[in-house]
Parts: structure tokens; sequence; C-alpha cells
């Protein structure tokens, strides 16, 4: 039976993060890019479903994790998903609004 990641106690959330770097290990090993991909996006959604949303605001800038070229405009939060706009080195925010696992969210900056 599937459980979804909001029913997972913190305990669980964290054996589940552990066996999805195991995965990720194993895939890179075989050099399988997208289990690669699949298993790393899966393990940014558990991780933010261990942080509170409550830390986030609307209208807050953001550092991106793993993304050091680009900045993250929230717009609002919901549920561990911040929605908003990358906004790049050059202060120019892109058009499309997109949502992210808050644990991808980094320094808040002034």
């Amino acid at each position: 039976m599937d459980y979804r990641y909001s029913d997972y106690t913190i305990e669980q959330l964290r054996t589940e993060i552990g066996k999805l770097k195991e995965k990720v290990q194993k895939a890179e090993q075989l050099g399988n890019v997208s289990e690669v991909a699949i298993n790393e996006r899966k393990m940014q959604v558990a991780l933010a479903y261990t942080l509170n949303p409550e830390d986030f605001k609307a209208g807050e800038r953001y550092e991106l994790n793993g993304d050091p070229g680009h900045t993250y405009k929230v717009n609002y939060i919901n549920g561990v998903f911040a929605w908003g706009h990358r906004v790049n080195l050059l202060d120019e925010i892109y058009e499309k609004e997109v949502a992210i696992p808050i644990s991808l969210l980094g320094k808040k900056l002034d």
C-alpha cells in the first residue's frame, strides 16, 4: 500500500530520504541519468515535508539550492511548494510562474 509523504512521520521521511539517496547513487554508478533525476526530485519533495512552510514568506527572495545563477521570488506557499518566479543574475524575472519544493529554497536574500 502506498502512502503519501504528508502521511509519513519525520522518522519515516528520513528513512525514505536515505533509501532515495541509495537509489540515486546506484543509478549514477549505472549511468542511468533519468533515474537519477527522478529519485533526486522525489528526495527533494520528501525533504520539503521535513521543513516548516511558515518559515518561507510570500514576496521574499531566496537563493536556489543547486542553481547559483538564479534566485527565486516567492508569490505564495501552497503546502510544501513555493509558487513564484526564477530571477537571473541580471535581476530579470522569468515570466512563467513555477512551483518548487521548499527544500530547494536556500538562504533568504535582503
